[in-house]
């Protein structure tokens, strides 16, 4: 606790030099992904986070991961360059325990093992902005939501017809191009947008471990996203999103089977789309929603060196089908309720010279939800929420989440308090469910969680300084691991002697989030958070793997001149373990970037950055490399 109340201390000093905050003080911060609806953000009673465009331009960001990497309470592990596998963690909860949205899809893969999302392939494309929901929600988006919902939002509408189009190389062999329109014509909000990266990359074993084979990556991806009014009452949205990448990575090759270069490479696709009817009834008091979605994802891993390249492939689709109603019982007073049948598919299998026809793993899993959330202001105050949701799955049975939160704006003092409690659970996956690891006892139960936290937000000086810091803490139970049959014996291990999956891990997690936001001058912000976190086994009071228990995030912008800004950005992460069990120690790292545009017309503006400017060497995960110091520039239009 000593460390804490001395960071706490450091921090809060911060907050009085020069501090970022967006140009928009005044403007109540609104978000959709806390209550499915559109709601301010003090009234949430919820720790979110919004990454905005203009943060995502200032700062030069191309793939998700990154800027995701500089919020508060959010851990991204990324093992090599750009497009290897990448994971979220939100509050410490494990890879699969987020769920990760564009536009309402889903973008979590059924065919991996732990459902986890598709994080490593989701590059910039066209965001309107990124709203980062922390904390259990399983009552408004069922499984995997036990750490939190990241929701990325495109572009739509907006007055006539606008663009932009970006172009930039630098280091490891790297061009990017993008281009995105959205508008208005007629009855039709349209928004649209083309992706294209390409890097040669870095080897993703670690240079300093003797491989020195590059590990390229290619990724096109497009989204669509529009909405036509076909009278005053009634809307119809259709939404797609689609990404074609190939990554080179390394692996185990013989003879000494250690983590060394290789020539192996995968093949990602993966594609989705959203329909959705909606139609607002009794003068407009009663919105209505019925939509459904799909996602497909097709996994391949090749090895040239073999007589059979094809080494792995992993199929998975998502089919929902969904009805949201909303009741605006009067300004203050809100019931969204809804209903859902969700659909997973998994077809995969490995083949080898020994088996090159193998009987892939197919399996379906299917899951009825139910869900109701009251909101209600008082004394234009106070708001109060609270939500029930009820699911029948056809693996693990029924299961009931409660969601409570509450909200108090003090506005003679700029003051937000707010605390919620909430209720997470993860469905097992269907790799866990039916391949050939698992459980030969019993059906697998749900990892269930319940987590609460308490804060506060300030404001002061007309809103140009802000504050905030929140505590948080979650117990999760029946989290599912593999247990290793080597060298044991047991009839379990008997029938299942490679290991199999099992219900065998408690974790507890507590932390405190701490934001401050300034602007100081018209042309000068700086704005910094960090989070603590103590993330354990219950069992063994072990840290779990790869939770540090400090990241530390910094950003700094400068209008210079009327044409000409700069910035930079620092981002810490502190030490942690690779293992769990407290194995494999990782050290702590620093990570420096400089930025800065030119906008030489009212369409035109050069852009440059450097990242990781002192060059620094790390892991982020044991035996993986990161990449050393990148220059990078280009050219943005709009049109």
């Amino acid at each position: 606790m000593r460390h804490i109340l001395l960071f706490s201390t450091a921090f809060a000093a911060l907050s009085l030099a020069p501090a970022f905050a967006d140009d928009n003080s005044d403007i109540e911060q609104v978000v959709v992904t806390a209550t499915r609806t559109e709601q301010p953000a003090a009234k949430t009673g919820e720790s979110i986070s919004v990454i905005t465009d203009q943060d995502l331009q200032a700062t030069q960001k191309n793939v998700v991961s990154d800027a995701l990497a500089q919020t508060p309470g959010v851990i991204i592990v990324r093992g090599g360059g750009v497009g290897q596998t990448a994971t979220v963690s939100l509050g410490g909860a494990e890879a699969g325990q987020s769920v990760l949205l564009i536009d309402g899809v889903r973008l979590n893969d059924p065919s991996s093992v732990d459902n986890e999302a598709i994080l490593g392939d989701v590059l910039v494309n066209s965001v309107n902005r990124i709203e980062v929901l922390r904390g259990p929600q399983s009552t408004l988006y069922g499984s995997d939501a036990i750490g939190g919902v990241v929701n990325i939002i495109t572009r739509r509408g907006g007055d006539g017809f606008n663009g932009t189009a970006q172009a930039e190389g630098g280091s490891f062999d790297t061009y990017h191009a993008n281009v995105g329109v959205n508008g208005t014509e007629g009855i039709v909000d349209y928004g649209a947008a083309v992706n294209y990266f390409h890097s040669n990359g870095i080897s993703a074993a670690d240079e300093r471990d003797g491989n020195h084979e590059t590990d390229g990556y290619t990724n096109l991806g497009a989204t669509l996203n529009t909405r036509t009014h076909i009278n005053d009452w009634l809307s119809l949205d259709l939404r797609g999103y689609l990404t074609n990448a190939r990554d080179d990575f390394d692996g185990f090759p013989p003879p000494t089977f250690s983590f060394q270069d290789d020539s192996e490479y995968g093949k990602d696709k993966y594609y989705a789309g959203y329909a959705g009817l909606n139609a607002d009834l009794l003068n407009g008091m009663f919105h209505n929603r019925i939509a459904v979605t799909y996602g497909d994802s097709d996994r391949r891993n090749y090895d040239p060196t073999q007589p059979l390249p094809l080494e792995f492939y992993a199929k998975g689709k998502t089919e929902t089908y969904e009805y949201q109603g909303v009741v605006d019982f009067s300004a203050t007073d809100q019931l969204t309720f809804g209903v859902e049948n969700q659909r997973n598919t998994i077809n995969t299998a490995s083949p080898n010279v020994f088996d090159p026809s193998p009987v892939p793993l197919k399996a379906s899993i299917g899951n009825d939800g139910y869900y109701a959330q009251m909101q209600s202001t008082f004394f234009n105050q106070l708001t109060l929420t609270g939500g029930l949701r009820y699911d029948d799955n056809d693996a693990f049975g029924s299961h009931t989440s409660v969601k409570l939160a509450a909200a108090w704006q003090i506005p003679d003092t700029g003051t937000t308090l707010h605390a919620n409690y909430g209720d997470g659970f993860k469905a097992p996956t269907l790799y866990e469910l039916y391949s050939e690891f698992s459980n030969p006892n019993r059906t697998l139960a749900p990892e269930t969680a319940h987590g609460w936290e308490v804060g506060a937000d300030q404001a002061l000086l007309d809103g140009r300084l802000k504050g905030s810091l929140t505590y948080f803490e979650r117990r999760t139970k029946n989290e599912i691991d593999f247990f290793d049959c080597f060298g044991i014996t047991s009839p379990a291990c008997a029938v299942r002697p490679n290991g199999y999956y099992d219900n065998v891990d408690q974790a507890r997690a507590r932390g405190v989030e701490m934001g401050t936001s300034w602007q100081a001058l018209e042309s000068l912000a700086v704005s910094a958070n960090a989070t603590w976190l103590d993330d354990i086994d219950a069992s063994t009071h072990a840290d779990l793997a790869r939770r540090p228990h400090w990241e530390a995030n910094g950003d700094v912008r400068w209008q210079a001149t009327d044409t000409i800004s700069l910035g930079a950005t620092v981002n810490y992460v502190g030490d942690r373990f690779d293992a769990a069990g407290q194995f494999n120690p990782l050290p702590s790292y620093t990570l420096f970037n400089i930025y800065g545009a030119y906008k030489f017309s009212d369409q035109y503006e050069l852009f440059a950055r450097v990242e990781n400017v002192f060059d620094k060497k790390y892991q982020p995960v044991a035996g993986y490399g990161a990449p050393g110091t990148g220059v990078y520039a280009g050219v943005r239009a709009a049109f």
